[in-house]
């Protein structure tokens, strides 16, 4: 299939040893709690792709990124939505990072680069009505630092993360928070690993719940940035929830490709059934493919893009759904029960819909788009 052709050259490009390395291993073993895919990520140097070149990293640009990433989602799904968050945070960060430069923000930029950390997300991206600006985290401030308590889950990368990127409600002497960024080690005293997932699909993801209790930031590991800055980081969170959906996009789309691969293959059903299955593919390919150019053209109307990355969204939602329950309807009753991994890949699709923001939540912010209003609001 062209498109799945183009993923996998601009991968190996990028990524040379990573996608034959997994190809090693049966997808079972992958998708395991405790399997090697993370550690393949890291070792092959995915966690720099998006990482600049200035910093060390592979620098890719976001239509490379999700051609790596679908790439991906068709040989290890697990990982890839796991390593999803991993890219999220660097998108969020390299955005928050322009929007407010910091000595503190480059030098863990730098060590996240130079030491192929992978970074949890610790980031209230649970809806567009609570995002990096809208924390649950909370903080109070003590001397030389901050106090913060709060909690994700689920939180992918919990038992692999060497870094957690935690947005936090700071205080302030009017009583309105703001935002503050906290970058914590995986060993901080108080930060805490707990089970959540206990599903066996996407088990691999590490998709767990971190605590932080009475956790201390010193002021160095914490970025707070001045009143006046708010305007240009909420431009940068409506960037980072725009990579957010370019990546989920890409490895569901990744992640239906491997069953439209084998309908394909095997020649399943007739040559029309085969046809608009493939079309559905590459459609949903070509629409974030498109999203991710407008990342890479940067044309400064961040909010019109994020409203673009919500069509997006929806629309090759729509697409992994129905391909995936079409793709496992043409490869048979006997490729169902034979082996596991047509009925594993059906259910992985319909992780698709549980990302934020919801079908229902997104509802108000497509209206805003289509009438010409402000997508995100504060």
């Amino acid at each position: 299939m062209p498109v799945m052709e183009a993923d996998n050259a601009t991968c190996d490009a990028l990524l040379p040893g990573l996608r034959e390395s997994l190809s090693k291993n049966s997808l079972a073993v992958l998708e395991a709690e405790n399997g090697p895919a993370i550690g393949l990520f890291r070792c092959y140097g995915g966690t720099g792709l998006l990482v600049p070149s200035s910093y060390g990293g592979t620098g890719a640009t976001a239509q490379d990124a999700a051609r790596v990433v679908r790439a991906l989602g068709a040989v290890a799904p697990s990982m890839t939505v796991a390593t999803m968050m991993h890219h999220f945070s660097i998108g969020s960060l390299f955005a928050i990072a322009r929007a407010a430069p910091s000595p503190e923000l480059e030098a863990g930029l730098g060590h996240i680069a130079g030491q192929r950390a992978l970074v949890a997300s610790g980031f209230a991206e649970g809806g567009l009505e609570r995002g990096i600006l809208n924390p649950t985290i909370r903080a109070r401030h003590v001397d030389g630092g901050y106090v913060i308590s709060g909690a994700k889950k689920p939180c992918s990368l919990a038992h692999s993360m060497d870094l957690l990127t935690a947005s936090v409600a700071l205080p302030t002497p009017s009583g309105a928070p703001v935002l503050g960024m906290a970058l914590l080690p995986a060993g901080t005293p108080g930060l805490t690993v707990h089970p959540f997932w206990s599903s066996h699909v996407l088990a691999g993801a590490e998709s767990h719940e971190v605590r932080l209790t009475e956790v201390f930031v010193p002021e160095e590991q914490m970025l707070a940035p001045v009143p006046e800055l708010t305007g240009r980081l909420a431009q940068a969170q409506a960037i980072g929830l725009t990579w957010f959906q370019l990546i989920v996009c890409a490895a569901y789309t990744g992640v239906v490709g491997r069953l439209v691969r084998r309908v394909q293959e095997g020649a399943r059903g007739s040559t029309a059934d085969r046809t608009a299955l493939a079309v559905r593919l590459e459609s949903a390919a070509a629409l974030t493919d498109g999203l991710a150019r407008r990342l890479d053209d940067d044309s400064g109307d961040s909010d019109a893009v994020l409203g673009h990355a919500l069509v997006t969204r929806r629309a090759v939602q729509d697409a992994v759904l129905d391909s995936a329950g079409q793709a496992v309807e043409l490869l048979g009753g006997m490729a169902y029960v034979s082996s596991s991994e047509p009925a594993y890949l059906l259910a992985a699709a319909q992780a698709i819909a549980f990302h934020p923001p919801s079908r229902s939540r997104a509802v108000d912010s497509l209206a805003a788009y289509f009438t010409g209003r402000p997508v995100l609001t504060q």
